[in-house]
């Protein structure tokens, strides 16, 4: 198993950048992507971005591209969000999830999440 860990959240005005980081430990030889997801309060959980482990493919919700920026470390076994230009409305708890192959992301790992809190 594998288990993914948030960090870098914070508070920042709008316009402003933040980096979250999602370190995974345990079977990290058998993940197949990393993804970020965001939680605002009275809302679903959405997705924000993905990388695939091995060949660096990435993807983003239409809402972020242009200004997020999802990349890996393999060395360090740890994926990075690079957010610029936040807006208050993405305030959100952002988690970051790790499967071992194509299933569904809520059966892959997640970690407990870090907060983000865009001020306008």
């Amino acid at each position: 198993q594998v288990q993914p860990v948030e960090s870098g959240g914070g508070s920042v005005q709008a316009g402003g950048s933040l980096k979250l980081s999602c370190a995974a430990s345990g079977r990290t030889f058998s993940i197949y992507d990393i993804g970020w997801f965001r939680q605002a309060p009275g809302k679903e959980r959405e997705f924000v971005a993905a990388i695939r482990w091995g060949a660096g493919w990435t993807n983003y919700a239409d809402s972020v591209k242009g200004r997020f920026t999802i990349s890996r470390e393999n060395a360090k076994n740890t994926v990075y969000l690079f957010m610029n230009d936040l807006r208050p409305e993405e305030t959100a708890v952002y988690y970051c999830a790790a499967r071992t192959s194509s299933v569904t992301w809520a059966a892959g790992s997640w970690g407990q999440g870090t907060q983000v809190t865009v001020s306008s």
